[in-house]
């Protein structure tokens, strides 16, 4: 599944062809992808001027005029292509995971044409992503929003912010950073990347990142900057190649070759002086990598 720096990505490369453009002609061409779509969705973007594309989470989020806002999410699968109407040589790929059936037209399951002439394909082998419109000014109190955790790019993300969040709080680290009610859009890969790059366990208490008095530990000290250098760093990356993972120009991201731990199981760690090799144990039904001898 994607985490941030991967729908940052998509986002980057939607938003020249969306941002100011109109929905001029909309095929659905099934009722529903993970859940149905909104009713009369097709009819109730046609027409309609795209104001701009943010990102909220792991959600895509097109607001339309009138305040009405169209959130999308990828799912495992999903991905957009985008032609500009001159041809396949013209054709981007905005995805995420691509799969060997990514190319398969019968997976295209809603077909958006823009007033300035660019066709945007969504293609979802899985079917696992979905859509919804939400009515101007219900976006905080939407089910999917509500609730949701600070932006870790945003200027929310400190030492305080962590240590106020995890005070006496028993839950392991890795499952603070995935818990989107904290930190909105980390994921697995890049929860088991910056706790690396922090110099801590993953199973250690969340409680740890604050001291008796409340104040910031050492280790929420070291977390903070680390969650935001390994996102940055993903996004200068173009995300990662995990399954193909293809960025808006359609080459591959390559984050993936910087990992100092993610999928390196028994290898030995990149820390100079280290001399671990790197674990991996399952938390939650979710694989955690990590050297157990430079995180502490």
């Amino acid at each position: 599944m994607p985490e941030l720096p991967e729908v940052e990505t998509v986002r980057r490369g939607l938003a020249p062809v969306m941002e100011g453009a109109r929905f001029a002609k909309v095929e659905q061409r099934r009722p529903d992808l993970r859940f149905p779509f909104p009713k009369d969705f097709a009819k109730r973007l046609k027409g309609r001027r795209v104001e701009r594309l943010d990102r909220r989470a792991k959600y895509l989020m097109v607001w339309l005029d009138g305040g009405e806002v169209l959130a999308m999410h990828l799912g495992m699968s999903g991905r957009f292509v985008v032609d500009n109407g001159t041809g396949k040589g013209h054709r981007k790929i905005l995805g995420d995971f691509v799969q060997e059936a990514g190319e398969d037209g019968k997976h295209d399951h809603l077909i958006l044409t823009m007033s300035n002439g660019a066709i945007i394909r969504y293609n979802d082998a899985r079917r696992f992503g979905y859509m919804t419109l939400i009515a101007p000014g219900k976006l905080d109190e939407h089910p999917l929003f509500h609730g949701l955790g600070i932006e870790p790019l945003g200027d929310a993300l400190s030492a305080d912010f962590l240590a106020g969040r995890g005070k006496r709080r028993k839950q392991p680290l890795k499952a603070f950073l995935l818990d989107q009610r904290v930190l909105a859009g980390i994921g697995n890969i890049y929860a088991c990347e910056a706790l690396y790059r922090a110099r801590l366990m993953p199973d250690r208490p969340a409680s740890v990142l604050a001291l008796q008095s409340g104040i910031p530990s050492a280790a929420a000290k070291r977390l903070a900057p680390a969650i935001r250098e390994v996102l940055e760093d993903a996004l200068e990356a173009g995300g990662s190649s995990l399954r193909d993972y293809r960025k808006a120009d359609g080459s591959l991201g390559y984050f993936q070759h910087r990992f100092c731990v993610y999928g390196r199981e028994g290898e030995p760690c990149l820390r100079k002086g280290c001399g671990g090799i790197v674990a991996r144990q399952v938390q939650s039904g979710r694989s955690t990598f990590y050297c157990p001898v430079c995180q502490k």
